[in-house]
């Protein structure tokens, strides 16, 4: 058995349509040709999605995603820092120049934390 890291990544969300439609008209992520039931499938490596919460799953009893770092990169991270910024999202962290090149921190519809900076991290 050979694990070979992440290879599908959603968040459950409150709002399955709008969380999806922020993600792709405000992040600027391309819906994938196909999506499961209950569920909005991106074009990313790896595979990113959005979807609705699994059985149990109370959105509203904390803090979500708390211990989870979800980094996504942008090449022109400042471009979307103004866009996501303009969109009205809550900025968490100012942008700021670190170890993987200009970086800031929003938060999202349903309280996740995104981290997006513009250095590849593979080449």
């Amino acid at each position: 058995m050979t694990v070979t890291g992440p290879d599908f990544i959603a968040l459950q969300v409150r709002d399955l349509e709008k969380a999806a439609a922020f993600y792709e008209q405000v992040v600027g992520l391309t819906r994938a040709p196909f999506s499961p039931p209950h569920a909005v499938v991106f074009d990313t490596q790896p595979t990113f999605a959005v979807r609705d919460p699994g059985p149990g799953v109370d959105l509203d009893s904390g803090q979500v995603g708390l211990g989870v770092a979800l980094w996504l990169h942008d090449p022109d991270a400042m471009a979307l820092h103004a866009t996501v910024a303009a969109a009205g999202a809550v900025m968490v962290q100012a942008p700021f120049d670190g170890p993987f090149g200009n970086t800031f921190v929003f938060q999202d519809l349903d309280g996740y934390l995104v981290t997006v900076h513009d250095r590849a991290t593979r080449g």
